[in-house]
């Protein structure tokens, strides 16, 4: 490691095969904490490259535990999280309600590293069990239509580096990785980001794919639509700008889609939302969310048609029961 970090101090980037490598040893454990750490501090201070993120992709979805999941007509909705925002979560709020909407999801997620209310936590406080057997998660998806994949029972890396990342609470690029690994291979991503070169990154890699992706970037700064501001979506087809008007919303303020302070309040204020006792605000922006992932999935018509169904999933209570059941 030693070699890789002078190499890397002296301002190189690492090739695909070389990124692939160091991410295979640091799953193995073959680093310890402070040249772990020092490792991440270079991607603290500047952004990753294409084929270092191609590289370390490549290794964690070579090394995840296999997964046999229907998954074939699903999405994921995951943020990149690390936006700084500390917001309610979103992606995941956004995820019952579409599944409540009648689209299956297969939701990839972990404990929050520089928050703490990642999707993981929050379920986990809910009283959801983590588990990575392809029966139960199919299952899962039969009855609520949705199942959910714990990151790291699926990537020995991820796992092998929590502990660090909680520990440091900050961005690292182990954070763009998660939405790009899920183990389940869903027909549609839509992905949260934070700023726009990281945006541009992850076009250029997900233009590959066969799988259909929308991105998508509060231009303020939020790695989703937050209604806060305008809102950047990339697809395979091009790219648009939104307003919060133009996706039939007013714009709300940051106060008003905060998290709560403990993890305790977060997970509250998330079943209130899907229980229909979210604020005007809070709803609004997870609807948004919901309406933009519906339409991209070109299964429900118009935009307003997907707003509407969206409006029904939580406020007749399907949201809520796909929780309820997923929890059972």
């Amino acid at each position: 490691m030693k070699e890789i970090l002078q190499y890397l101090f002296n301002h190189h980037t690492l090739s695909k095969s070389e990124a692939k490598a160091i991410m295979i040893e640091i799953a193995q454990n073959k680093f310890n904490a402070m040249e772990i750490t020092a490792f991440i501090s270079v991607f603290l201070m500047r952004n990753i490259t294409l084929k270092e993120l191609e590289g370390f992709r490549e290794a964690l979805l070579q090394m995840a535990v296999p997964v046999n999941i229907d998954s074939g007509d699903a999405i994921d909705i995951v943020g990149t999280g690390g936006d700084g925002k500390n917001t309610i979560n979103i992606s995941t709020l956004t995820s019952f309600i579409v599944a409540g909407a009648g689209q299956k999801v297969t939701k990839h997620g972990n404990y929050g590293a520089s928050t703490a209310a990642g999707s993981s936590n929050i379920l986990e406080e809910l009283g959801y069990e983590f588990k990575n057997d392809s029966e139960k998660l199919n299952a899962d998806l039969e009855k609520a239509n949705i199942c959910f994949l714990h990151a790291p029972y699926f990537h020995p890396a991820l796992q092998s580096v929590g502990l660090l990342r909680k520990a440091l609470g900050l961005r690292t690029f182990f954070n763009l990785l998660g939405p790009l690994v899920n183990p389940a291979k869903p027909r549609v991503s839509v992905i949260g980001v934070y700023n726009l070169d990281i945006a541009r990154i992850y076009q250029y890699l997900l233009q590959r794919d066969d799988q259909e992706f929308i991105i998508v970037h509060g231009l303020d700064g939020y790695d989703e639509i937050s209604l806060t501001h305008d809102t950047k979506v990339i697809t395979k087809t091009g790219e648009q700008i939104y307003s919060s008007e133009d996706l039939g919303f007013d714009r709300v303020s940051p106060e008003s889609i905060k998290a709560g302070a403990t993890m305790q309040e977060s997970a509250k204020i998330f079943r209130n939302i899907l229980e229909g006792k979210g604020t005007k605000q809070q709803n609004s922006v997870v609807l948004a969310n919901a309406s933009v992932a519906l339409y991209n999935t070109h299964k429900f018509g118009s935009y307003d048609d997907c707003l509407l169904l969206a409006q029904e999933s939580l406020e007749s209570g399907k949201a809520l029961k796909s929780l309820d059941l997923l929890l059972e």
